[in-house]
């Protein structure tokens, strides 16, 4: 029994040796690790991993979107917004995009220099994948009633945010500021436009009177005019307080009017636009109108005071406040004039 008591007091002996010297071993081993890893990172590695975390953290920042909490750079720097007007909300909030969607085959004259760089991938009915992917995007902001479809295959390619659909621009453009952490400036934007409208209001208040107004844009297989309810309409309207003809019915958007019926809608003031002065189609229709008798009997003609406007540069009014801007500085030296 003593002997017993003796081999097992001599086998725990061994096995407490054995067990000291492991532990030795691997602390020997992990200093060594440490050490190499420190010389390898500049000799603090507590201080590297805090800088990565920090690091981290300022380069990306969570948002909550339609499809979901959402992982975005915090300061992305190639952007394309998805939609027509997108680009135009971009560039007011402070970023040129890098690849838009275009309708017409240049920029107006107030994104041309801006926009020098920018793809045009043209307007199709589902995003151009391959000019995206080609365009390597930080970030892809895109309305959801168009985008929706195609989101899987776009949030591949990068992040993307979708976003809801809006009756006002106002309301876009912030939905956009707040994405891109530019809430403040969305409000700025939206604050010195206001002031600029208020004061091109009563400017004109003064160069036109009680004088009528109507607003009409020529296109391939159609002459059209805008009443208080369209988006352009409005800005012309009640934006800019121009008076409108009363002989337009105010319960219709826009109108969709022959040559002959222009007789019916004779305003003082014509503010003319061709929806794509580009297109030979729309030029054809310009010039047969021109000709016509009808038109030549028109009080605004014969007083000329017809106000052409640019494609290009009208296309977006009513829906960017770049685009409104400008206009309203094409209104006020038409009404000089």
């Amino acid at each position: 029994m003593k002997q017993q008591r003796s081999l097992i007091t001599g086998l725990i002996l061994v096995m407490l040796v054995m067990l000291i010297t492991a532990c030795g071993t691997s602390k020997a081993d992990n200093v060594v690790n440490a050490g190499n890893t420190a010389q390898n990172t500049g000799g603090n590695t507590t201080a590297n991993t805090e800088k990565k975390s920090e690091a981290t953290t300022d380069e990306q920042r969570v948002i909550s979107t339609l499809k979901g909490d959402l992982r975005i750079p915090t300061d992305p720097k190639r952007v394309i917004g998805l939609s027509v007007v997108y680009p135009e909300f971009l560039y007011a909030l402070g970023v040129t995009p890098i690849a838009v969607q275009n309708y017409h085959p240049e920029f107006p004259s107030y994104l041309k220099e801006p926009f020098k760089d920018t793809l045009k991938m043209g307007l199709g009915q589902a995003p151009n994948f391959e000019a995206i992917l080609a365009s390597e995007p930080d970030l892809i902001i895109a309305p959801t009633w168009w985008s929706d479809k195609d989101y899987d295959q776009l949030s591949k390619i990068a992040p993307t945010v979708l976003l809801p659909q809006r009756d006002n621009w106002r309301d876009e453009l912030r939905d956009i500021g707040e994405v891109l952490g530019k809430t403040e400036t969305a409000n700025k934007v939206i604050q010195d436009l206001q002031s600029k409208e208020a004061e091109a209001k009563e400017k004109l208040q003064t160069l036109a009177g009680d004088e009528t107004v109507l607003y009409m844009m020529i296109m391939a297989k159609e002459i059209v005019i805008y009443g208080e309810k369209s988006d352009r309409g409005s800005f012309i309207h009640k934006t800019l307080g121009l008076k409108p003809i009363k002989e337009y019915p105010q319960e219709e958007i826009s109108l969709s009017i022959s040559l002959e019926k222009i007789p019916q809608y004779n305003p003082d003031h014509l503010i003319l636009q061709l929806d794509d002065d580009s297109s030979e189609e729309v030029r054809n229709r310009y010039e047969d109108m021109l000709s016509s008798s009808l038109w030549k009997n028109m009080t605004a003609v014969k007083k000329n005071q017809v106000h052409m406007m640019g494609g290009k540069e009208w296309f977006s009014l009513g829906m960017s406040p770049l685009a409104d801007d400008h206009a309203i500085d094409d209104v006020i030296h038409a009404f000089e004039k």
